[in-house]
């Protein structure tokens, strides 16, 4: 069978060592009871080892010369279970139901942080995310508050689920090789399930102040206020003074230095405060 060619353009590096796909596979061997979903699965080095350990298997493949190579290799394992499609623009649910599921995959290095947005769409449904992924991206994922690369992705991820960094992989079990290492993950669905503030809010308050990590809360919660204040003059009423309620410890700090607990607590003291003015 003629081996697929990488395409740069869908950011494909195929892994060639088969001891890290089983190693990756063994990452959701707890979940054997649950619909599996494989994003990106090339010439299925991983998807093997997970139809070898009897997970009931799905593979989304958007590359079509992918699609045919995994026809032909696996017409019986996957028959009627390769999605030839945009995994970002996958509907979860209409492909694997509205019960729980489990996402894993070689994640291409160009979309790897939009995966994991699109894992949070489906929270609820999602028990387990695991896979391979730039190792910057997985850092990102996996930081805590205190570290320069804690950030958007390692709080709005870590606010619903436990993120582990569990090793390292090296450019040359790739074909191509990549220009940066790549790294395994698995996150886990916490118990949480309700934040205890409005996440819309949570989602903006979180980004708005990471857009800008190097000034204190104090200047970069200024946008989200300020967004209150203009409806409250469209509506006809005076803006609030924040003077005081920006006196309060904690924004003098950096978003960075704030725990996913702490964001929660900023969110509904922001809350409370432009609730007056909203």
């Amino acid at each position: 069978m003629q081996q697929v060619k990488a395409k740069k353009a869908l950011g494909q590096h195929f892994l060639t060592d088969l001891s890290v796909a089983q190693r990756i596979a063994d990452t959701v061997s707890e979940y054997k009871g649950s619909p599996v979903l494989e994003g990106g699965p090339g010439m299925g080095v991983l998807t093997q080892f997970l139809l070898q350990a009897g997970h009931d298997l799905t593979v989304v493949e958007l590359d079509t010369e992918s699609v045919g190579y995994l026809n032909a290799v696996y017409p019986d394992e996957l028959r009627d279970r390769i999605v030839s499609a945009d995994f970002l623009k996958l509907d979860l649910k209409q492909t694997l139901g509205d019960g729980k599921m489990v996402i894993i995959g070689n994640y291409p290095y160009n979309i790897s942080s939009q995966i994991f947005f699109k894992v949070l769409d489906y929270k609820d449904q999602v028990v387990c995310c695991s896979g391979m992924l730039q190792r910057e991206v997985a850092q990102r994922i996996a930081a805590g508050p205190g570290s320069k690369t804690y950030g958007i992705l390692s709080v709005l991820l870590q606010a619903w689920y436990s993120v582990e960094y569990l090793f390292t992989v090296h450019e040359h079990v790739f074909n191509p090789p990549p220009k940066v290492k790549s790294a395994v993950i698995r996150m886990t669905r916490n118990a949480t399930t309700d934040l205890g503030c409005d996440e819309r809010l949570f989602k903006q308050v979180v980004k708005t102040t990471f857009n800008q990590r190097r000034k204190v809360l104090r200047n970069s919660i200024r946008p989200v206020l300020a967004d209150a204040d203009h409806k409250a003059q469209q509506e006809g009423r005076q803006p609030k003074d924040h003077t005081e309620f920006l006196s309060a410890e904690i924004f003098g700090r950096r978003p960075e230095q704030l725990s996913v607990a702490e964001f929660v607590n900023l969110t509904n003291a922001v809350a409370r405060e432009t609730s007056e003015t909203a």
